[in-house]
């Protein structure tokens, strides 16, 4: 068995998930969380390391000669330095499309926390504003209809699919922003981000960060929005000039944004968006559900057996 290494394991895994499809393939070490300064020491003479966000460098390859076969436990790997790995032999090898429905279903749980006032109306009962009413309901909070809103949606990948697939069933009109899809393919419109942002209820972002995304949206592209207009982010939070979006949600420009991904994460206690009216934040899980992970885990399994078995899968380092 080769020797291997687990990085960061409290990333995909609380203990309710299980390790052992991984460790049964290699005489692995496991480590819950490993800092910066320790990971080429603990990667060591290790033949394999698999990590989620830990950064493989240049220079952690460099010390650790023996090292050729990176497992990430994700489908993004702008952590590991591909131009390094791919000069020195080294498979480098993602998870793609392992979380594309959860990653959907959260947008759509990010989009009906604010429709729907769930949580609010929940919080008026447990207040006990029920039991003192009047009548047998009450809706002084706003709700809406999802039927017949906008949705416009920022990169038509795997994940901009889905949530379009999603979005019809709610029987709401679609915009796509992107570079690489014909205009009305499969009878969505595809339009300019400008046009998308103008007549968009709701705009979900599900591009990749890039040179070409970064701060997509920033002060002229909010400008453009309605005032009633939400902003949702599974993607990357990257793509957002958070300062921007602070300011347009506390000036009432836009109605809420429903964020699962920011700029610099863990969340600083100086982040922009933090105690900003109307902006709801989870802590990057859309990719996360138990179900999600397992499926994650026995997807990077096949990717080590691939590699011992010499028929390498998934390898973005050739």
């Amino acid at each position: 068995m080769i020797k291997a290494v687990i990085l960061d394991a409290d990333t995909v895994t609380g203990g309710d998930v299980s390790l052992e499809p991984i460790t049964e393939l290699c005489n692995t070490t496991v480590y819950g969380f490993s800092k910066p300064d320790e990971i080429a020491e603990r990667i060591g003479d290790a033949e394999a390391v698999i990590t989620n966000k830990c950064v493989i460098s240049e220079d952690v390859m460099e010390k650790c000669p023996n090292l050729k076969f990176i497992g990430v436990f994700a489908t993004g790997y702008n952590n590991i330095d591909i131009a390094a790995a791919k000069k020195r032999g080294i498979c480098v090898c993602n998870v793609p499309g392992y979380s594309t429905n959860s990653v959907a279903q959260h947008t759509f749980a990010l989009i009906l926390h604010y429709y729907s006032s769930v949580s609010k109306y929940a919080d008026t009962v447990a207040n006990g504003d029920w039991c003192y009413s009047k009548l047998f309901t009450y809706f002084n909070i706003p709700f809406f209809e999802l039927s017949g809103k906008t949705l416009g949606i920022i990169g038509y990948g795997a994940i901009g699919k889905a949530v379009t697939k999603i979005a019809k069933a709610f029987d709401m009109n679609v915009l796509v922003y992107t570079r690489t899809y014909p205009k009305h393919a499969d009878g969505i419109e595809v339009v300019s981000l400008e046009d998308l942002l103008k007549r968009s209820d709701v705009v979900t972002l599900h591009c990749p960060l890039t040179e070409e995304t970064k701060l997509l949206i920033n002060e002229r592209t909010i400008s453009l929005m309605k005032p009633s207009a939400i902003l949702i982010n599974t993607s990357r939070g990257g793509v957002i000039d958070e300062n921007a979006l602070a300011n347009a949600l506390n000036e009432g420009r836009i109605a809420a944004a429903g964020l699962d991904v920011l700029t610099v994460e863990p969340m600083r206690l100086d982040c922009p968006l933090r105690e900003v009216k109307n902006c709801y934040i989870t802590p990057h899980i859309a990719w996360a559900p138990l179900e999600t992970r397992v499926r994650l885990i026995e997807l990077v399994k096949k990717n080590i057996e691939g590699y011992l078995d010499g028929n390498v899968i998934n390898n973005v380092a050739k």
